[in-house]
């Protein structure tokens, strides 16, 4: 493992007094990612507690890389600190993931009517470069490069609409909703059903029409709502 490795070469602390240099910040991010996979795979399952010293182990570094890359991921939404008791793996009742879908298609709505009024010609041609990038993931069934690049899109249309408090208010529901999200896009047919709403979005951006982007933004973030309810079901055997 690449993160094995490196770690053997990093100076790491464990007390958590000096500020991080720059090796240390960058192992972090390497186990945060590390944890943060292990977690979209299933080998730690949502209501687990994260185990400090194993993690630590496993990964042959120290307990306190390990604890500032749990402290990453608790910003990101996917654990939750439960007093006295440590870190656990986010838990999300079905009924949440409605509510914040529902609500996150209101607000991706909103930005995505703001993108479309104030693109550039350089915005669209960004745009439309990730799109191509996702087609290409979508015909190798490339889940992992599929999401990443779907979460460059989003942020993407998200960082044209001019709207920091809209972006922010939009940002906190993404944290929440990263586990559901993540494991829709192994089902292949999920990910090109994805993708045509994505094209819709862009089109609408690159035409300038702000209602048009607007309601194909707001259609495809409940599209996904659903598709996210049908693929737990199936998990649930309902």
């Amino acid at each position: 493992m690449s993160t094995v490795s490196e770690a053997r070469s990093v100076r790491e602390r464990t007390t958590g007094d000096e500020p991080p240099d720059r090796s240390d910040r960058s192992l972090t991010l390497q186990l945060s990612e590390r944890i943060k996979e292990m977690i979209y795979a299933g080998e730690v399952k949502p209501g687990e507690r994260l185990n400090e010293v194993a993690l630590a182990a496993r990964m042959n570094v120290s307990r306190g890389p390990v604890r500032e890359a749990i402290r990453i991921l608790t910003g990101f939404g996917l654990v939750t600190p439960v007093l006295n008791r440590g870190v656990y793996v986010r838990e999300l009742t079905v009924g949440e993931m409605v509510e914040i879908s529902e609500l996150r298609a209101v607000v991706f709505g909103f930005i995505a009517g703001m993108a479309a009024e104030q693109r550039s010609s350089k915005d669209v041609e960004r745009l439309r470069s990730l799109i191509e990038q996702m087609d290409v993931a979508v015909e190798e069934a490339e889940g992992d490069g599929y999401y990443r690049l779907n979460l460059e899109f989003h942020a993407a249309v998200v960082a044209l609409c001019g709207s920091k408090r809209a972006a922010g208010v939009y940002s906190g529901f993404v944290k929440e909703l990263h586990l559901f999200r993540r494991q829709n896009f192994d089902n292949t047919g999920n990910m090109r059903k994805s993708q045509s709403e994505h094209r819709r979005i862009y089109e609408a951006i690159a035409a300038g029409s702000k209602a048009d982007a607007a309601h194909e933004a707001e259609q495809h973030i409940l599209a996904g709502c659903q598709r996210m309810l049908r693929d737990e079901g199936r998990t649930q055997g309902l």
